[in-house]
């Protein structure tokens, strides 16, 4: 029986998912036993010190699939409601200031800033969806200063607070991995009137739950 790891920073964002889940047998708290797949559920709470420190206590288990699900903003390169597939992410905060100038981590020979999934999940329910590159952050960009030098830096697709923790992590371990962020909201000076949050949950935890089917059959 293949074991899932589904890791997310809130319940809120796969609160479908969960109910679904819930149906199924548990044998122990947060994890499930389908026909052919047992899924783990791991929520981490928001930020990358939470995710990598959760995802640190798998260490040693068989995971044979690892599946970060969540929302994120875009640079106004996907529309909201859209779910992509990140492959590629960055801890584009890790570095130094040089007075008005960025030093990467890498710049400054002490790490490595980018991260990529080496073991990269395909499917049918995933592969029709679009690929794309983002940026983990402990502070999500709302100012217009701030946005633009990122943008220059980095060129992101989206950017979320969690992703390259999770990439990192799966590629120590050497777990197969995706991770999957559905567009909440464009990067832009903050004003949730213009977010879609209830949209975004929704195609997001539809193609979660099209992918647990198709793993469970």
């Amino acid at each position: 029986m293949k074991r899932i790891l589904l890791v997310a920073a809130t319940e809120f964002e796969i609160e479908p998912t969960l109910r679904f889940l819930e149906k199924w047998h548990s044998y122990k708290k947060n994890t499930y036993i389908l026909e052919h797949i047992q899924v783990t559920t791991c929520i981490t709470k928001a930020g990358m010190v939470n995710t990598a420190f959760e995802l640190g206590q798998f260490k040693g288990d068989d995971i044979d699939l690892a599946i970060n699900a969540g929302v994120a903003g875009t640079f106004d390169v996907f529309k909201i409601g859209e779910v992509v597939n990140v492959m590629k992410d960055c801890f584009s905060e890790l570095g130094a200031e040089n007075d008005t100038a960025f030093l990467s981590i890498d710049e400054i020979g002490l790490g490595q800033q980018k991260r990529e999934i080496k073991n990269l999940f395909l499917s049918k329910s995933t592969d029709a969806l679009a690929r794309a590159s983002g940026i983990t952050v402990n502070t999500v960009h709302g100012n217009e200063e701030s946005i633009q030098k990122i943008v220059e830096r980095y060129h992101p697709d989206v950017e979320s607070m969690e992703g390259a923790a999770f990439i990192h992590a799966a590629n120590a371990f050497n777990w197969k991995a995706i991770q999957l962020r559905s567009i909440s909201n464009r990067v832009e000076k903050r004003n949730r009137d213009y977010w879609n949050l209830p949209l975004a949950i929704q195609n997001l935890n539809k193609v979660l739950l099209d992918l647990l089917n198709e793993l469970n059959h």
